[in-house]
């Protein structure tokens, strides 16, 4: 599979996605949009795929929309009138998903539903779509040159890709909304005070402090127990009652007991390392639930 303004390169069992259009500094576009939800869909798939590292090319990671095109500049149908009615029951419709839906959350959804852990290596200037990406990722790690910024008050419109679910859950509300509010561009140490980015560090050491990491996410651990300890981790933690996550709980607890629990078992015993043989493109009956 090509695309336009990506490159999917795997290695080690890390997957590597840049957001490929540095001259226009990563700037976001649908079509963009389609192949990053591609992507993360293929990579859920590809037991090559361990885990993932998002960054940009050149000197940008995604300075936001593409302000350039012609028309209305988000890609959206001005000719509809949508209502919350045609969100809940057309949301698959053609009309509804090319003409009214929100690309940047197409984008994180399909973040959201991946079976892999998902770090964001944060190379430059993170604006917009640019910063709001990242909040459906597992773990951000920026560089000193990282600029991060909410800027959606600036333009007059509103948080988008589902940031206003994310950004709360990871900084708390006070500090989601001030960013919000203000719209400032945060320095990466900023953001690093503001638990927003684990780590900062010099730029030619960001990448291998994120593969690094994402090393530790994945060797000798299971495809499957981490696939679905990712989801519950954001599924149940956003339930109304703790006996919704028992109810999920349990029937990982049965299903990876029964798989690669056993090796998981025998090899503490034997004092090796574990050979685990589960699949993310496999994954138990009850997932997603």
């Amino acid at each position: 599979m090509t695309y336009e303004t990506l490159r999917y390169d795997v290695a080690d069992g890390i997957l590597t996605l840049t957001l490929d259009r540095p001259e226009q500094m990563n700037s976001f576009t649908v079509t963009m949009a389609d192949e990053l939800e591609a992507a993360f869909n293929r990579a859920s798939q590809d037991d090559d795929v361990r885990a993932i590292v998002v960054t940009g090319a050149g000197k940008a990671f995604c300075a936001g929309m593409d302000l350039s095109v012609e028309g209305n500049v988000f890609g959206l149908d001005e000719s509809q009138t949508p209502t919350m009615a045609d969100m809940q029951d057309r949301l698959g419709d053609p009309e509804i998903a090319t003409g009214v839906r929100d690309t940047g959350g197409r984008v994180t959804l399909a973040i959201f539903n991946c079976t892999k852990p998902v770090i964001g290596a944060i190379n430059g200037a993170a604006v917009g779509i640019g910063a709001t990406m990242l909040c459906a990722m597992d773990v951000r790690l920026a560089s000193e040159k990282a600029r991060i910024g909410f800027v959606f008050g600036r333009i007059g419109i509103t948080p988008e890709a589902a940031s206003t679910w994310f950004l709360p859950r990871i900084v708390g509300i006070s500090q989601a909304l001030e960013w919000v509010y203000s719209a400032d561009i945060l320095t990466a140490e900023e953001a690093r005070e503001g638990r927003f980015v684990k780590s900062v560090h010099p730029a030619d050491e960001l990448h291998e402090a994120a593969y690094a990491l994402a090393r530790k996410f994945t060797t000798n651990r299971s495809p499957v127990g981490t696939a679905l300890a990712r989801q519950m981790m954001y599924r149940n933690s956003a339930a109304a009652h703790p006996l919704e996550a028992h109810r999920v709980d349990s029937l990982s607890m049965f299903y990876t007991s029964i798989g690669d629990g056993k090796e998981g078992v025998a090899a503490f015993l034997d004092k090796r390392d574990p050979e685990f043989t589960g699949k993310a493109s496999e994954m138990p009956p009850f997932h997603p639930w």
